[in-house]
């Protein structure tokens, strides 16, 4: 959606170059994922860098000899730290952000050990996995994800993830939720399910911009008290690509194609245009089925 949105306001007809634009911003996506969830690492590397260099000092205190090692032994961070899907997907990707901008983790980490989440969990003699959970999802959900500093860098990095960091946050706090154990074995997930679903992301693309004119005439005459250009552009492009999906993907369900574009209008545009959007994708349903245009596939797929 935001591919074509880019291509109308540009008004650029270069199919190729803004497909390599899509799938090149879909690889940004597991770029910022690795970008996120590589703060847990870096924060429990520079605090146990920290709690060495104190240790090492000429007049070290009481405290600096003999630290509280909580914080830097959480089974979480832990897990996190020596895994290797994560470590090699680092290398891969060749992200070195923390590398050349450790301020951030530290300024993480300052805030991190200023909360009264932090003062808790450290004065807590016992230790349990259960509360190693609780706190890195804590830190990260509370402390991490919201925090300003960081947020601003990663829209200095690149435009096209501001969009990206809730449904990469939501992800990587998924994933925190479901370990189990210290056993667990962090994986990164993949980018795309098989082979078919990167190939879904291409074919909707093109498909929606060599039928655009033909899209259009299909919701044309369902509008008849607006006038096309008092139809909101994103409200257009949501329109095709749903019609488009009714008409030339056989294998997605009707109410799946629906309930996507509907928050999609939500998400991104006007407060009435999931409203107006419905109406007519319901109108449209309705005179596709009469006319026997829905060729969908498999069962439960109306």
């Amino acid at each position: 959606m935001q591919t074509l949105y880019s291509m109308h306001q540009n008004h650029s007809d270069n199919l190729e170059k803004e497909e390599r634009f899509l799938f090149q911003s879909i690889e940004n996506v597991q770029d910022l994922y690795l970008v996120l969830v590589s703060t847990l690492v870096e924060m429990k590397s520079k605090e146990e860098a920290f709690i060495e260099i104190s240790r090492n000092k000429h007049l070290a205190t009481k405290e600096e000899k003999n630290p509280n090692l909580k914080f830097v032994n959480n089974a979480i961070l832990g897990i996190l730290s020596e895994s290797n899907s994560l470590s090699i997907a680092v290398e891969n990707r060749k992200i070195n952000n923390w590398k050349v901008n450790d301020e951030y983790i530290q300024i993480l980490l300052d805030e991190v050990k200023e909360s009264e989440l932090y003062k808790n969990y450290m004065d807590k003699k016992e230790k349990s996995f259960e509360d190693d959970l609780h706190f890195v999802v804590s830190m990260y959900s509370d402390i991490v994800a919201p925090n300003i500093k960081l947020y601003e860098y990663l829209e200095d990095q690149k435009l096209t993830w501001i969009d990206d960091i809730p449904l990469v946050n939501t992800l990587i706090l998924k994933q925190l939720k479901s370990i189990k154990d210290a056993d667990h074995i962090f994986m990164v997930p993949k980018l795309y399910n098989d082979v078919d679903d990167k190939d879904f992301v291409s074919q909707l693309f093109r498909k929606t911009i060599l039928n655009n004119d033909l899209l259009a005439k299909e919701f044309a005459d369902k509008t008849p008290n607006w006038e096309a250009e008092r139809i909101a552009e994103i409200d257009t492009i949501i329109l095709k690509m749903a019609i488009c999906e009714f008409l030339k993907f056989p294998s997605i369900p009707v109410k799946v194609t629906i309930n996507e574009y509907l928050e999609l209008a939500k998400e991104y545009s006007t407060p009435k245009s999931s409203i107006f959007i419905n109406g007519i994708l319901d109108n449209l349903i309705k005179e596709f089925t009469a006319d026997d245009k829905l060729k969908k596939v498999g069962r439960g797929l109306m």
